[in-house]
């Protein structure tokens, strides 16, 4: 098979993937809790190494004191630490918060970039999180290759690779534009339900059908 070959099979099995998973979860959400743009992008950010039900603990302490752009710009980065201390390194993202919201403020007028190259200027923001915020805001086609979408699109065969920025690269070759941001959200879903790190459940699953893997898994 060569590699034009190969490429079809991966974009019929991604679609096959893509239209189980919305039967299966037909209103994806994202999982952090935010209700302005920059919420998001700092959800986003103290998400690194931690789980969004603990960010989305944080976060409502932390939006409820510091309720715009300006005023975390303007916030003492000591406070900005002892409230978001439980994410985890919290030094480092208590700067970054601060350090963005100065950016957006001062380079982008308070509005947020609607293109990851935009969004990755600003500090700790990496790719994953620029393209949630590309995908759930600007609703524009965005990979998000978090953790589950890795481990998933791999055990898949979708992807050949366990870094997230080739990852992001494959699928944006095979997954349909239009689709790409809601199937991210789908397979963190369905990672946390399903397709789990351990003790994935392969004989009820709803893509074993289509599933390269599935006579490799131990029930």
């Amino acid at each position: 098979m060569n590699d034009i070959d190969d490429i079809e099979v991966k974009k019929a099995r991604a679609a096959r993937v893509v239209q189980l998973l919305e039967i299966k979860y037909p209103d994806p959400k994202c999982s952090l809790t935010y209700d302005e743009p920059y919420q998001l992008l700092i959800a986003g950010r103290l998400s690194a190494q931690c789980t969004d039900a603990r960010v989305n603990i944080v976060t409502k302490e932390l939006f409820q004191k510091y309720k715009s752009i300006d005023e975390i710009a303007d916030a003492d980065v000591a406070d900005i630490e002892r409230i978001i201390k439980p994410c985890g390194l919290y030094k480092t993202k208590a700067a970054s918060v601060v350090g963005m919201c100065k950016m957006l403020r001062e380079d982008f007028g308070g509005v947020l970039p609607d293109t990851v190259d935009e969004l990755t200027k600003l500090p700790g923001i990496g790719r994953k999180t620029a393209n949630l915020i590309v995908g759930d805001i600007y609703s524009k086609p965005a990979v998000v290759a978090d953790t589950h979408c890795i481990r998933i699109c791999g055990r898949l065969g979708l992807t050949t690779t366990k870094d997230p920025v080739k990852t992001e690269q494959e699928l944006r070759e095979i997954v349909a534009p239009e689709k790409s941001s809601d199937f991210c959200h789908r397979l963190v879903m369905f990672g946390r339900e399903r397709c789990k790190a351990r003790g994935q459940q392969c004989g009820e699953c709803e893509l074993k059908e289509v599933c390269p893997s599935v006579s490799n898994a131990k029930e």
